[in-house]
């Protein structure tokens, strides 16, 4: 479960995303850099070797740690995508194929636009298909994806099933775990409503309607997509023009009508928690980007759960954004993702904890994120500054014993 939105205004585009996986599934934020002349002839991705480009952009990916692809990144030329599991009438029960996460990085990969991104996970998607086990312990979870993809002039949501697809071109929108495009979009499959029509998943009656084609009702309806995506088209219907950091962390930040009571959710949240049988995802990441022209400003958390995690800068500068990003040799242990695990656990059942650790997170996060629109960033005093408020709550989640609940401690005992 997931939820991604973009917001085209002012001639530039804001882009956000909370990933939600498994409780205990470590996503770590990566730099990868950009690759000239590669002589390599084949790429291993999660499951299936496709022929190498020898050009590639430099990216910075928040990646499971499991799988080659990711849930959300950007490159160097300012292009973004965020997808999103949807459950169609023709997933893949069996075999293997692209996972979604890997068409991402193929797109960021090899998209220096928006259009051109696009064009990449779509010929990819008809090449090799979609599918496989895409979850970190359940083998048994599959499904297609939904995209937002976005540069600074343009932002597209790409929807599919199977090996079809529809594509938009958008200015503000949001989607969730269940499709959104309904008989309108702007590019598509060839003769998309003709096959549609051959895999009985359309009548031919009245126009075609994606949406209405190829979606599936049990799963939307208990991960709470339709409810979840309502919220962030109702972020983006009451937006001010002039939006800022602010709004963007706190619409990731939502929990709808349930509040701050965190064990009686119910998948209707944009801020996951998982708890229960029915409730058995967490938001692992979160990220926003604002595109402009020559310009890339990015904010992440690196962490599980935005509303207890910490906003802070990221970018491609030198030395922008150490205290989040990760490297791939590294063992997941080291991650920060890894060690905040401990501050998020014990703030998930200690009210006081998660209040003083809120109020700390509100005297720092502003200043962290107002560097964004400095004409020069100082990312070691922005990452002096978050290192050691990750320091201090570590500390204080180690005082003294806590008790998860019986689900989360079958679900998501500490690992090394």
């Amino acid at each position: 479960m997931c939820d991604t939105l973009v917001m085209r205004q002012g001639g530039q585009t804001w882009f956000a995303k909370n990933s939600d996986r498994e409780p205990a599934e470590p996503q770590r934020l990566l730099r990868i850099e950009a690759v000239q002349g590669d002589r390599e002839r084949e790429l291993q991705t999660t499951y299936l070797r496709i022929p190498q480009t020898a050009e590639r952009h430099g990216l910075i990916l928040s990646q499971p740690s499991w799988l080659w692809g990711g849930e959300m990144g950007v490159n160097q030329r300012g292009v973004v995508i965020g997808n999103e599991a949807v459950f169609t009438r023709l997933t893949r029960k069996r075999g293997e194929a692209l996972l979604g996460m890997d068409l991402l990085r193929l797109g960021l990969e090899r998209g220096g636009s928006a259009r051109e991104a696009l064009a990449v996970i779509t010929e990819h998607l008809e090449r090799f298909g979609q599918g496989g086990p895409a979850g970190f312990r359940d083998k048994g979870f599959r499904y297609d994806n939904s995209f937002l993809i976005a540069d600074a002039g343009e932002a597209w949501v790409l929807e599919t099933a199977g090996q079809l697809w529809a594509a938009k071109r958008v200015e503000r929108w949001a989607i969730s775990n269940a499709l959104s495009l309904g008989h309108e979009f702007d590019l598509s499959s060839a003769d998309l409503p003709g096959q549609a029509r051959k895999l009985g998943c359309w009548d031919g009656r009245g126009d075609f309607h994606f949406a209405r084609a190829f979606d599936t009702r049990l799963l939307p309806w208990v991960g709470g997509a339709h409810r979840r995506r309502a919220l962030n088209q109702d972020f983006l219907a009451q937006c001010p023009a002039t939006a800022s950091w602010a709004e963007l962390t706190a619409a990731l930040r939502s929990h709808g009508r349930r509040g701050d009571d965190l064990h009686h959710h119910d998948n209707r949240q944009v801020c996951l928690h998982a708890g229960a049988f029915w409730r058995p995802s967490q938001t692992t990441a979160s990220l926003i980007a604002r595109l402009q022209p020559e310009r890339i400003e990015l904010a992440a958390t690196g962490t599980s759960a935005p509303c207890l995690g910490l906003f802070q800068p990221l970018g491609f500068d030198e030395g922008a954004g150490a205290a989040l990003l990760s490297r791939s040799e590294e063992p997941v242990s080291a991650s920060l993702w890894w060690q905040f695990e401990a501050v998020h656990r014990r703030a998930l059942v200690d009210e006081g904890f998660r209040q003083a650790l809120r109020a700390s997170r509100a005297t720092l996060e502003p200043r962290l994120l107002e560097q964004l629109g400095a004409a020069q960033v100082d990312w070691q005093g922005a990452a002096e500054q978050a290192a050691a408020w990750h320091r201090h709550w570590q500390v204080e989640a180690s005082a003294g014993s806590i008790s998860l609940p019986l689900w989360w401690r079958r679900k998501a005992a500490l690992q090394g």
